[in-house]
This record gives C-alpha cells, sequence and structure tokens, in this order.
C-alpha cells in the first residue's frame, strides 16, 4: 500500500499580523466634500504582546493601553473618555473610524494613518511670519454667540506650539506649523479634535477657521496685544443671597452623600463642578488629586459634582470611576444625574448661574462661599496655570487658618 504523504504550506493568516512600531501620521477626516483633515502623530509599541500607542500633542503624551487585535483589525479605547478606535491593519496603513460614543449624533468621523509619516502638517514653503506672542483672539466673529480668548505661542522656526486661554477653560496642548503666511494647530485628546486653518494678513492679523470635530465650526480673529486679558475667573459665577449651600447627590457606590455629613463638618471644602468627557476637568481632577494629598491633614476634602453626558446611572458611574482610577483620585465623587450647565445651576440653587465646566466652589468650615473660579487654566497655559496653582494653595491657606 502506497503511503500518503501529506505537505502542509505555512500561510500567513490573521492572527499574524503585526502592526509597525515607530511614529505614524493619523488623519481625523472632518469634512470628507472639503477635504477638512485634522492630523496627529502617534507612536505604536508592543507591551506584553499587545499593540499600546501613545499620542503626542506639543508637551503632552496620551497613552493608550486599552487595545485589541482580532485578526487582521485593531480596537481600542480612548482613557477616561468614551470614545473608541475600530480599524482595519494593512502593511504600514491603518484604515477605520473614530467613534464618540457621547455623541447622539454625527458620532462616526472616518480615520486614517500612514507609518513612518512624522510631520504633523506638511511645510510649503519657508515661513516669513512670527506668531510667538500674546493674541487677543476673537471666536464666533459677527455672531451673537462670540467670545473672547487669548492666544499664547512659542515657536521654534516653523514649529507652533501653544494654546487659546477662555474664560471656560483652555484648548489645551495646540501643535503645528506656521507655513509662509499660513497657520495650520491641531490637537487630539480622545474627547476633542481641534483643527485650526489661518492665513496672517497684511495687517499682522491672524484670521482663520476653528473646527471642533465635525460637530463645530466658527471664524476667529485675533491680532497681537501682550496687555489684553480676560475677566477675573473668581468674579465670573456668583451665589444668591440668603440660599445655604447644601447638596446631596449619590457616590460612585451608590451610597448617598451630603455636604453636611459628618466627614465634612468643620472642613474646607472644595466642590468641582465636572464631567468625564471634560478635558479641562481632567487636567483639575490631576491637580485636585495632588492637592488632597497635601492638604487633607490641614482639613480640606474635595467633593466632585459629576454632570455627565448620560442620565444612565449606571452608565455615568462607570464613565467617572474611569476617570477617578486614572489619575488616583482619592475623593469623593458624586453623580448628579444631570447634563449641562443650565441642569447644574437648578440642582444647586445657590448659584446664579454655571456657565463652565469646570467650576470650582471653595467653601469656609462653615460651609459659606468664599470663592468661586470659573473655567481652568491648564498645564497648556504656562504661566496661567502656574498663577493659577499659586491663588488656589493661598487661598486655602487663608481658609484653613
Amino acid at each position: 500500500m502506497r503511503k500518503a504523504i501529506l505537505f502542509f504550506i505555512s500561510l500567513p493568516t490573521l492572527a499574524q499580523i503585526h502592526i509597525n512600531e515607530g511614529l505614524w501620521r493619523g488623519v481625523l477626516t472632518l469634512d470628507t466634500k472639503k477635504q477638512i483633515e485634522l492630523p496627529f502623530i502617534f507612536n505604536v509599541y508592543y507591551a506584553d504582546g499587545q499593540p499600546t500607542l501613545t499620542i503626542f500633542n506639543g508637551e503632552e503624551r496620551i497613552v493608550v493601553d486599552e487595545t485589541e487585535m482580532k485578526g487582521d483589525s485593531l480596537f481600542f479605547k480612548m482613557p477616561v473618555f468614551d470614545t473608541e478606535f475600530k480599524c482595519k491593519i494593512f502593511p504600514g496603513l491603518m484604515q477605520g473610524v473614530w467613534i464618540n460614543n457621547s455623541k447622539k449624533e454625527n458620532k462616526v468621523v472616518p480615520f486614517s494613518a500612514i507609518f513612518g509619516q512624522t510631520d504633523r502638517f506638511k511645510a510649503k514653503v519657508i515661513t516669513r511670519v512670527i506668531v510667538e506672542g500674546r493674541w487677543e483672539t476673537t471666536f464666533g466673529i459677527g455672531t451673537p454667540d462670540s467670545s473672547k480668548a487669548i492666544g499664547i505661542f512659542t515657536q521654534n522656526k516653523q514649529i507652533v506650539k501653544g494654546t487659546f486661554l477662555s474664560e471656560s477653560g483652555d484648548y489645551r496642548y495646540l501643535e503645528g506649523i506656521a507655513d509662509g503666511k499660513n497657520l495650520y494647530l491641531s490637537a487630539f485628546d480622545g474627547a476633542h479634535a481641534y483643527l485650526f486653518l489661518a492665513i496672517i494678513n497684511e495687517k499682522d492679523e491672524i484670521i482663520g477657521d476653528f473646527y471642533s470635530g465635525v460637530w463645530g465650526h466658527e471664524k476667529f480673529k485675533a491680532i497681537n496685544n501682550p496687555k489684553f486679558e480676560l475677566r477675573d475667573p473668581y468674579t465670573i459665577t456668583q451665589t444668591v443671597k440668603g440660599v445655604p449651600v447644601d447638596f446631596s447627590f449619590i457616590n460612585t457606590e451608590g451610597i448617598k452623600i451630603s455636604l453636611s455629613d459628618e466627614k465634612y463638618k468643620n472642613k474646607v471644602v472644595i466642590v468641582q463642578l465636572m464631567g468625564s468627557w471634560c478635558p479641562n476637568c481632567m487636567d483639575e481632577t490631576a491637580y485636585l488629586s495632588s492637592l488632597y494629598n497635601d492638604y487633607k491633614p490641614k482639613g480640606v476634602e474635595i467633593i466632585a459634582l459629576a454632570y455627565e453626558r448620560t442620565t444612565d446611572m449606571e452608565k455615568a458611574k462607570s464613565t467617572v470611576l474611569r476617570l477617578k482610577e486614572k489619575y488616583g483620585a482619592p475623593y469623593e465623587f458624586l453623580i448628579t444625574g444631570q447634563s449641562g450647565a443650565a441642569n447644574a445651576q437648578k440642582s444647586l440653587p445657590f448659584l446664579s448661574s454655571v456657565t463652565a465646566f469646570p467650576t470650582t466652589i471653595y467653601l469656609n468650615k462653615n460651609h459659606e462661599v468664599a470663592k468661586i473660579y470659573t473655567g481652568y487654566n491648564g498645564p497648556a497655559t504656562g504661566a496661567a496655570y502656574t498663577k493659577m496653582k499659586e491663588s488656589t494653595e493661598n487661598l486655602l491657606n487663608d481658609l484653613i487658618k
């Protein structure tokens, strides 16, 4: 009898796909018809056999380690925020979508990435403009909702880094180039996709378009003005006279917590109005976590009131816990079951209004409002961030005396 001889040929399988390690240039397509594209740079490396990403925005580094490979596809969730990527992997190429689960409409944004491209924006000419400095900026030119901000930029040859500081917070770490008379800036942090496309005209004004993902677009204009200042953040939010300061909400374990609880009696209390969807709130949580470790022994407590973009309490708890765990925040987080600034004000009737997240309330030992800080100057604002921290710690030192 002739013996059957079997030949096994090793063929590549989907399980053998390996993502190129190193730098990639990712692109979110905000408008397919106009080809409006938001670029960002990220690095891919393997840790314990799993791909890990690090996204770069200026000096910021965002590590993405919630990843999963399935055949020829890569799935990864952004830290803290309720957004995710779903991609097909090809040699040196990713194609897929970014999904923002916190949005009700236009949740899906096309995404692609090419391995080995390291220029965020591709320069076409040698720059002839300088944008370093402080710029008085108007967003929403000619609209009833126009608002003021301060552009703060540094420049090294063509590379520009900086942010816009507004009364509701900063635009975090922007990075781009000055290319001829054009200025291009972008940032992607997992929740917000910011893109600025502008020109510097003959009057040395910066005029252009600001895109916030696929959900927002407005015109902006900036003029160089080193003396321009925004309103004092301690003056924007006021209290209602005669209305006592008190509240009760459940924490992430489902336990009802009140300001009048024994834990907070005769304590200075910081009340943080925030949301896990808010990058400035993320920055503030990182700062307050460190501050709490220093000031808790001195009689200071912190309570975060979370205003999520969902009224589903279980989902809200889950997203808030992700933020709390990400920053090792040791203080109490309460789920209000409300969303939006208007609902925040209704849930806290001692406030005349709430105009921004975060808004931070400082209570003395008798739980009377000492000061209220609207917005937040994050680490991307440089000197403004240092000034804000000094102001906060001076205030706390006065309150605990």
